[in-house]
Parts: structure tokens; C-alpha cells; sequence
């Protein structure tokens, strides 16, 4: 079975290509760019972007949301943390947990899934905290800094790490099983 991811990231598109191929789900990339909504809500966003992209494209297609939000920082970056990165980088997220002995995180994901009649929602969630350091050169985003839960490596230090744990990952798996069960 073929699918519509529609996003401009290509490492996204990359990433579910993986995850889908041995649930026998060809992932193929649809360019999307998107003035997407202002939201607290992952699934908010992730369910206005995938009507948009249904309109543009009209065949069965699905979206991807996602954000690390740090407990210290009240949940920031959360839903905006494509753009804190691109003001602050990587260096600015870590000098705001300069002084926070509390340095818990999670990255959490949700797909939306337009079939042509309805939208359906899958979510993924990683708990983790942030490194002192970036560290490692695989991956993308905040690969560098963020260490999951029970291990001791950043997901750029541990790519295999990062493809078995990530919020994206477990939003992608949950997402496939609706195609085998048929919802």
C-alpha cells in the first residue's frame, strides 16, 4: 500500500519510509508547505494541516506534528519548537536550562490521517531530559540534546536508539495498525 505524507521535512518523510516499509506501507513524500494554526495542541495543528493538504492533493494523505517540551519551561518550546530552534538553536535552548536542576523532557508526535471522509488522530510521546551538551551528529533537530528515558545516549549519538523509541516512531506504529485492522 502506497501513502501521502505531506510535509516540506524531508528527514520526516525519510524517517516514516522506515518505520511503514516492514508494515507494507510505501511512504511517498508530498511537498507540502503550510501557514499551519497557532495551537497548544499538537493534534489541533496536525488536524487543520491535513484538511489543507486533502484539499491540495485529494487522495487519502497524512500530516505529522510534533515538539519537546521541557518540564522547567513550563512545556516550551511544546508546539513551537521548529521555531525556537530556528531562533534560538541548540545553544539557546541549553543556556535556558543553564541553571535548572530539573532538566525532564518529552518529545510527543501526532499524525493526522485524512482518508477522504474522515480525520483520524495517532500520538506518540518519548519521555527523556535534555543533555548538558549537544552531543552526536546524527538525526536532526534536537537529536543532539535530547537523551530518553533509561539510556544514557543523545538520539544523535544513537540513530537506532532514536528510530526504536522516538515519539515519532510509536505515533507511526499506532497509525499502521489502523490499516491492518482495517479502522
Amino acid at each position: 500500500m502506497e501513502i501521502l505524507f505531506a510535509t516540506s521535512n524531508k528527514n520526516k518523510v525519510q524517517e516514516a519510509a522506515e518505520a511503514l516499509k516492514p508494515k507494507g506501507i510505501t511512504v511517498k513524500h508530498l511537498l507540502f508547505g503550510h501557514n499551519e494554526i497557532r495551537s497548544d495542541s499538537l493534534e489541533d495543528i496536525a488536524r487543520e494541516a491535513v484538511q489543507a493538504a486533502y484539499k491540495k492533493c485529494k487522495k487519502p494523505v497524512f500530516v505529522e506534528d510534533s515538539g519537546l517540551f521541557i518540564g522547567s519551561l513550563n512545556g516550551f518550546p511544546g508546539t513551537y519548537s521548529a521555531w525556537a530552534l530556528g531562533k534560538l538553536g541548540l545553544s539557546g535552548i541549553l543556556r535556558l536550562l543553564q541553571d535548572m536542576p530539573d532538566r525532564s523532557a518529552r518529545f510527543e508526535a501526532c499524525i493526522a490521517y485524512h482518508d477522504g471522509s474522515k480525520v483520524s488522530a495517532f500520538e506518540g510521546v518519548c519521555k527523556g531530559s535534555i543533555a548538558i551538551e549537544p552531543r552526536g551528529s546524527s538525526g536532526f533537530g534536537y537529536d543532539p540534546i535530547f537523551v530518553p528515558e533509561g539510556y544514557s545516549q543523545t538520539f544523535a549519538e544513537n540513530i537506532t536508539l532514536k528510530n526504536k523509541l522516538s515519539h515519532r516512531y510509536i505515533s507511526l506504529l499506532e497509525f499502521s495498525k489502523s490499516f491492518v485492522s482495517g479502522s
